[in-house]
């Protein structure tokens, strides 16, 4: 059983639910067309949640070209960024308070700027890399992402609609991070775009390998 988990294509910023790029589409749909070179297993692909991950999983569809074999996109809550919480709320991993603040109703750009925790991820030279190393942070930590993939990947082998597929799954920078770390390899630090991760899992054993599409 193969699985491909691939960062999103590339955006502006990541402040808020984004859109792709232009650029980021194209090359989301060049990217589709060399998975389906590669693989001769009809596909299926699912995105996880956010605007960018759905745009990227359209693309990756319409560079396959071969609706016959391809189904989605699929919207899979495994797939979504971290579950980080402010003020009680639950909140996704962005680059501003004032981001941050519009997730939490009745927050101001200032509290927001006034957690101890998120300012510092705000603030940081790499904002991911700096969470990965985080034992207490304020929802999951990168071992937990990682267990949440792994247990999710292994699942597409049981006896289902799943069987004899290839499945691509578009999600985040830190869960392809974490998961990279989680298989005992290096932290790759922040993928390009639309590359990640191939997964094969035989039985319960699920190996990782670093995986680009268009390499």
């Amino acid at each position: 059983m193969q699985i491909l988990f691939l960062r999103h294509g590339e955006v502006a910023s990541h402040r808020g639910d984004v859109p792709v790029t232009e650029a980021g589409l194209l090359h989301a749909e060049q990217s589709g067309k060399a998975i389906a070179a590669s693989f001769a297993d009809p596909v299926t692909v699912l995105y996880g949640g956010t605007r960018r991950t759905r745009e990227t999983a359209e693309a990756i569809i319409r560079g396959m070209d071969a609706p016959e074999r391809v189904d989605g996109p699929i919207d899979s809550f495994a797939l979504r960024n971290p579950d980080m919480y402010a003020a009680g709320t639950r909140v996704n991993m962005v680059s501003s308070p004032e981001s941050l603040a519009e997730q939490v109703p009745g927050m101001t750009a200032t509290q927001a700027a006034a957690n101890a925790w998120w300012d510092t991820f705000f603030h940081a030279p790499d904002r991911i890399g700096w969470w990965l190393g985080q034992d207490d942070p304020p929802g999951e930590t990168r071992d937990d992402v990682s267990a949440r993939l792994q247990r999710f990947a292994r699942t597409f082998a049981d006896p289902g609609p799943y069987s004899g597929r290839l499945i691509v799954c578009i999600t985040h920078s830190p869960l392809l991070r974490s998961l990279a770390i989680g298989a005992g390899l290096p932290d790759p630090g922040e993928l390009a775009y639309v590359t990640g991760s191939r997964v094969i899992v035989d039985g319960g054993r699920v190996d990782v390998e670093t995986f680009a599409p268009l390499t």
